[in-house]
């Protein structure tokens, strides 16, 4: 893997929602997250390939982009 990890301050910035959406879809297990520890990071392209899929399926079911 060469991309950066990111911290869910990075992802809320890039889906222009808070950082406690981000928090709350990962305690859900909604968005995709790599778990390191007790740190949680995220690749920008499972983020994406979530988004799109969600897209597809309706998407904003559950009050996200």
């Amino acid at each position: 893997m060469n991309e950066r990890l990111l911290h869910a301050s990075e992802v809320a910035d890039r889906l222009s929602v808070p950082v406690s959406w981000v928090r709350e879809q990962t305690r859900t297990g909604d968005i995709p997250h790599r778990r390191l520890g007790r740190y949680v990071r995220f690749v920008w392209a499972d983020v994406a390939v979530w988004l799109d899929a969600d897209e597809r399926r309706g998407g904003g079911r559950r009050g996200g982009p």
